[in-house]
């Protein structure tokens, strides 16, 4: 596990810096509920000012945010999931293609182990760097809804998680595969981000507009919306599915390309 634990050690600085991130905006933001709570009245009439195209687009239209769930959805859903995926694919997209511009792949490989080994550790590192980050990300919204005299419906909340984690590594699986295709890291982070950013101005425009709904199934936030998920209290199986088939796809592309190719030295 040389590799695996190099790269945990490597990577330990950028989690942890995420992680209070996240765990910092996630409290801020929770902290502020109870004064939601107290002028419901005054937050309906805003909330009402907004556009339908608008409330569809983010699920204002379905979702309580007189509820510490649906306030949860509405206002931290997103940024778990936008900046995780973030995360996800910054750290993915650099894991393979960083040996050949660091120059380091000719000592990597010089080793007994195989090219399979070497993708199976990397792998591992960015699954557990996502695993931690969400679980960080759960701790922290318990001990945010502490704030609020309200409980908190743990199933419904538990799959918002596990949708959370699902689209992370998705999209990690897939800059896996394009830092073994492409060479430079800096274009795979570019089009690494891109692709996140991209699929979330998809969800945006699909839910403004009901002649773009289609752009749905591009969009792999509007596969765990947090409406859908909260109104229906379970993950939708058909986005769960083509979640995990982007996944293995991904991997075993990763794989088999990696084992293959011709790398410069």
């Amino acid at each position: 596990m040389m590799i695996y634990n190099r790269e945990m050690k490597k990577n330990m600085k950028s989690l942890l810096i995420w992680s209070i991130i996240l765990a910092g905006i996630i409290l801020m933001t929770l902290s502020i509920y109870p004064q939601f709570t107290q002028d419901q009245q005054t937050m309906n009439d805003l909330l009402s000012a907004y556009p339908d195209s608008f409330k569809q687009a983010f699920g204002m239209d379905r979702l309580n945010i007189g509820s510490l769930l649906g306030f949860y959805g509405m206002q931290i859903h997103f940024m778990t999931t936008l900046f995780g995926s973030i995360f996800a694919v910054m750290l993915a997209s650099n894991m393979i293609a960083k040996e050949e511009n660091e120059k380091t792949v000719e000592f990597l490989l010089s080793k007994p182990i195989t090219r399979a080994r070497v993708i199976a550790e990397k792998l591992l590192a960015v699954l557990t760097n996502i695993v931690i980050l969400n679980v960080v990300i759960m701790l922290v919204c318990i001990v945010g809804f502490q704030f609020a005299d309200e409980d908190v419906p743990l199933k419904t909340f538990g799959l918002l998680i596990i949708g959370t984690l699902l689209m992370h590594i998705t999209f990690a699986a897939i800059a896996l595969l394009l830092s073994a295709i492409m060479k430079k890291a800096r274009t795979i982070t570019s089009v690494s981000l891109g692709l996140v950013l991209i699929s979330y101005f998809l969800s945006v425009v699909s839910g403004i507009t009901d002649g773009l709904e289609f752009l749905t199934y591009f969009s792999l936030f509007k596969y765990i919306d947090p409406a859908d998920i909260i109104s229906n209290e379970s993950l939708n199986s058909l986005y769960v599915g083509i979640m995990l088939i982007v996944i293995v796809l991904s991997i075993w592309g990763t794989f088999s390309y990696y084992r293959k190719k011709d790398i410069a030295v």
